[in-house]
């Protein structure tokens, strides 16, 4: 009997009627023997990649994934599309992990999910050593890649020692994905994992469906709360800096009643994994996190994410708000950052382990992320520029929408410039702004400013306009904020040519403070309108879909994605056949749903 095709197994397992960008190459690749490296957007679809080839070839595919905690919830949404999947790793007990190595070797099971320790122990190489020996090993698929990588925020040592795949088992296809990498990722990527000969599947790294927005501080919980207006009752992601805010900003939230968790490394794990559990899956919650959190995050609905800090790369920003509408419905990505976030960035760098030819590539990566909110350009244009990409403007940012207005800026970067170079580079914002401004202060006549040429020279321009020049003077590299001297703005070496009239500065003007969120926000539209009637039908499913899955312990989205539960409600199926054109409808699902799902839509309508 001829074994299914790619497309054929996409249409009837997972329910999609057709391949997204590479998908079809990268499956073809594999599933014919090819290493892979696949860089594609998060929701673009990359489980797929690995996925559909372990169903081609013969054996078990061993899926390598860094997310002990996320693993169950994977297997489960395979569980529910008819494949043999399994876990194993340290949340087993004995028994339970031999029944799953005799599955594996019985050839009862497609994949199998596993930690990096795991997968390294001599016990489970020796399974792997017997499997392959038998030809029952399908591929690797090492999942999160950039977990390789020394100085992201994501590193697993273990991870390194993955290289140890290719030199023990040759003739295995490996592929491994991640969902963000600059160009210095990328190549580390390649060499640490031993994937020189790999082909390299690059994605666009476009997020159409996000919208963009960077907001000046101006305190940062009254702006959130502006955002979040209208927002009730949807997923979101709240990322800061600081243990301590984050359990501040959950409470805060709660109070304000949107119902929020903390998520950071300083909590217990069992309250920490509570939290996460709780977030997938129940609706409407709202998570408030360090970096800690996110990583692998499958949840699909999560319909914003917002920065209260600035993060310490676009690569890192890209990722966080790469959390946001997986599901490609419409979602948000807001952030509000001022100067001292950026002090303390510095501050981060300064005093890692790092050699010093990673502490300039750090530096560099946060100047990048504030030439980014500083931008007069459209930020889907700024983000995808720095991962290679040309695109014309998006229309779907506060730059698009908004236009800043752009004026000669050198000689108010003249009068910035001078001011911190005449006070001896050692004071901050405030001060600088105050000695611009002509204000005598206690501290300015303490330390003579009053009588410095710069003292007064910058009346024209109020504390916010003087905040924003110093903030685009940063973003252009022409400034350095050193917190060793407590956030003191120091000059660099492309600010002499400014000083000495050599180079224009162009400056955006700062934007007018709102004292609400702006009208787009508030209405908080995240997708197309249902009509009244399509719409009670959704809420109808949606409500079966929390019932079934409060029944199997499992994540609603598990179940079906709100994309599924929308074609269902505006199509309106009268038959299984109809039911398999419904994007995300295997048979699977059809065999255990699609009985109920024609008896509600039949009964609503």
């Amino acid at each position: 009997m001829e074994s299914p095709s790619a497309l054929a197994l996409l249409r009837d397992v997972f329910g999609y009627p057709a391949f997204r960008g590479a998908q079809a190459d990268i499956i073809d690749h594999v599933s014919r023997g090819g290493d892979a490296l696949v860089l594609m957007p998060t929701g673009g679809g990359k489980s797929l990649c690995y996925q559909i080839p372990a169903l081609l070839r013969p054996g078990c595919a061993v899926v390598v994934s860094p997310l002990i905690a996320l693993m169950q919830d994977q297997v489960d949404a395979l569980t529910q599309l008819g494949v043999k999947a399994a876990v194993l790793n340290s949340t087993l007990a004995w028994q339970e992990a031999q029944a799953v190595e005799q599955a594996i070797f019985s050839g009862n099971l497609d994949l199998v999910y596993i930690a990096p320790e795991r997968l390294l122990l001599d016990r489970t190489l020796a399974m792997l050593d017997a499997l392959s020996e038998a030809g029952k090993l399908a591929l690797f698929a090492i999942d999160e890649a950039h977990c390789v990588s020394q100085w992201g925020h994501d590193f697993r040592p273990e991870y390194l020692q993955l290289s140890t795949l290719h030199e023990r088992y040759p003739a295995v296809p490996r592929i491994a994905l991640t969902a963000t990498a600059d160009k210095a990722t990328q190549s580390e990527m390649l060499v640490r994992l031993g994937l020189s000969d790999a082909r390299v599947f690059l994605s666009s790294f476009d997020r159409p469906n996000i919208r963009y927005t960077v907001v000046e501080k101006d305190n940062a919980k009254k702006q959130l709360l502006g955002f979040l207006t209208g927002r009730k009752g949807q997923a979101g992601i709240v990322y800061c800096l600081s243990r301590k805010k984050v359990e501040e900003t959950a409470n805060w939230l709660s109070l304000e009643g949107y119902p929020a968790l903390p998520y950071h490394a300083g909590l217990p794990a069992a309250e920490r994994a509570a939290n996460q559990r709780r977030f997938l899956r129940e609706e409407g919650l709202i998570m408030c996190a360090t970096i800690a959190f996110g990583m692998g995050i499958d949840k699909p609905d999560v319909r914003f994410v917002a920065h209260l800090d600035l993060p310490k790369s676009i690569e890192a920003y890209y990722q966080e708000t790469g959390r946001a509408g997986r599901d490609g419905e419409p979602s948000e990505a807001w952030m509000a950052y001022g100067m001292q976030d950026v002090a303390l960035q510095h501050a981060r760098i300064a005093e890692s382990g790092a050699g010093e030819g990673q502490k300039i590539l750090e530096s560099q990566r946060l100047t990048a992320l504030l030439a980014y909110c500083e931008a007069p350009r459209c930020r889907r244009q700024v983000l995808l520029n720095y991962f290679g990409e040309e695109r014309q403007p998006c229309g779907n940012c506060d730059v698009c929408e908004n236009p800043p207005e752009l004026w000669d800026g050198t000689q108010a970067a003249q009068k910035a410039l001078s001011a911190i170079f005449r006070t001896g580079m050692r004071f901050g914002v405030t001060h600088l702004t105050d000695v611009l401004r002509g204000k005598a202060t206690d501290k300015i006549k303490q330390w003579n400013h009053d009588q410095l040429p710069t003292f007064g020279v910058g009346a024209d321009l109020d504390d916010h306009g003087w905040k924003s020049v110093f903030r685009q003077l940063a973003a252009a590299g022409l400034v350095h904020v050193d917190m060793a001297e407590h956030g003191a703005l120091q000059l660099t070496d492309a600010a002499r040519e400014v000083l000495k009239g050599q180079r224009k500065v162009q400056l955006r003007r700062p934007a007018k403070r709102k004292s609400g969120s702006s009208s787009r926000s508030s209405s908080a539209v995240v997708h197309s309108e249902l009509s009244s009637a399509d719409e009670i039908l959704f809420q109808l499913l949606r409500k079966w879909r929390a019932d079934t899955a409060r029944e199997q312990s499992v994540p609603a989205y598990v179940i079906l994605h709100d994309k599924t539960l929308r074609e269902l409600a505006e199509v309106r199926p009268t038959s299984h056949g109809m039911l398999a054109g419904i994007t995300g409808m295997g048979s699977a699902k059809i065999e255990h749903y699609g009985a109920e799902l024609l008896d509600l839509i039949r009964n609503e309508g």
